[in-house]
């Protein structure tokens, strides 16, 4: 990117300047948006969920730079040596060049938001904020990531807007994105894929994202497939599920308490999963945007988590029922095969990880072999 391409980006991402602005001044790590990162008054900052990427050079992190506005940018290819911001920090342009970001916003426990007791005033409350988020998204031009499952079968119940799936021929997702389609009375634009798509997706995404490890680019296959799809039908924006796993307790591991979490109960085990957003965003962002839309995710708005956040554990998740309070929601527009049903991860119920898997060892890359289908991904950089 050349320095003139660098000035016609927008100083924040996400949000006004005015809002983060005054974020920074209540220290409020819930202002109401859906994310944001960039300048605000000569002060670099980025969101509490790290929402919009943000990257600088890694010597500014260390201590041994000082920030200046070419040593920042929104995708990582831009730098030389880029690392995250860090999410919840901040960094003043006039620091010491020895000073690293500074924590101004701490995830809320709890015990410290307001919410009702009585559990249908619970469900109201999750319903109020998941419909807000929705109603904030331009649905001019937004298409509907669908897989099937809860997570994105109720975006698509509250937007009127196209819903798209991708998967290998015999997939888990493409069947459940038909059933749950056909049993919301909606249209399905159906994406086969091919093993050629991979290959050709696989270098676009590592180089969009910075990252060439194997479960990354597993995971933003699907993604990067499913949004080129719909961008190719001139669609601006892509709505997603996103952050429902993390937020309302949808992973076995926060019910089982296992050595995956340092948590002794589930509140605290849910928690865990959310401080893992910023790292895992940035992946999806970087590559919807690679793939030539807008990412939308209305469950992550700052509505929906505070709302999430403030779920006593018998909402969140037991052995019988995994995101109890997000399906509670749910029943009341989808289907009850719909709200109850649990989804494979996107990269095993797409069938896109088997099949790099299997291109990798075509070339040569085996099991035996250490990270095998990293190296493959290495490989296809190489090309």
């Amino acid at each position: 990117m050349t320095e003139n391409q660098r000035e016609t980006e927008p100083s924040i991402r996400g949000t006004d300047e005015t809002v983060v602005r005054e974020a920074l001044e209540r220290r409020d790590p819930l202002p109401g948006t859906s994310g944001f990162a960039g300048w605000v008054d000569e002060t670099l900052v980025r969101d509490i969920l790290g929402r919009v990427p943000l990257f600088v050079e890694r010597p500014i992190l260390e201590g041994a730079a000082s920030l200046a506005p070419d040593r920042v940018a929104f995708r990582p290819a831009v730098l030389n040596d880029p690392v995250t911001f860090p999410a919840g920090h901040a960094l003043s342009r006039n620091s010491p060049s020895d000073e690293t970001p500074v924590r101004v916003w701490e995830l809320p426990e709890g015990d410290q938001l307001d919410a009702p007791n009585d559990d249908e005033m619970i469900i109201d409350h999750v319903d109020t904020r998941i419909r807000r988020a929705v109603e904030t998204v331009e649905t001019e031009s937004v298409a509907v990531a669908f897989s099937g499952g809860v997570d994105s079968a109720l975006v698509a119940a509250l937007l009127d807007a196209p819903l798209y799936v991708v998967g290998f021929p015999d997939s888990h997702d493409l069947e459940a994105a038909r059933t749950a389609a056909s049993a919301l009375g909606r249209d399905l634009h159906v994406v086969e894929l091919e093993p050629a798509d991979l290959e050709r997706a696989v270098p676009k995404i590592a180089r969009a994202t910075g990252r060439t490890n194997a479960m990354d680019v597993q995971i933003a296959l699907p993604l990067y497939l499913v949004a080129e799809a719909v961008a190719a039908d001139g669609f601006d924006a892509l709505a997603v599920g996103q952050g429902a796993d993390e937020l309302f307790g949808g992973y076995e591991k926060v019910v089982r308490l296992d050595h995956r979490v340092d948590a002794e109960t589930v509140r605290g085990a849910v928690r865990e999963q959310i401080l893992t957003l910023p790292e895992q965003l940035p992946r999806d962002v970087l590559t919807l945007e690679a793939a030539g839309v807008e990412p939308v995710a209305p469950l992550l708005h700052d509505g929906v988590v505070e709302a999430a956040l403030a779920l006593p554990d018998r909402w969140l998740a037991d052995e019988s029922e995994r995101k109890r309070a997000l399906r509670a929601v749910a029943a009341r527009v989808l289907p009850e095969s719909v709200a109850k049903r649990d989804k494979k991860a996107v990269q095993y119920g797409s069938l896109t990880a088997r099949e790099l898997d299997r291109l990798a060892r075509q070339a040569g890359y085996k099991r035996r072999m250490d990270d095998h289908v990293g190296q493959y991904i290495e490989s296809l950089l190489e090309g």
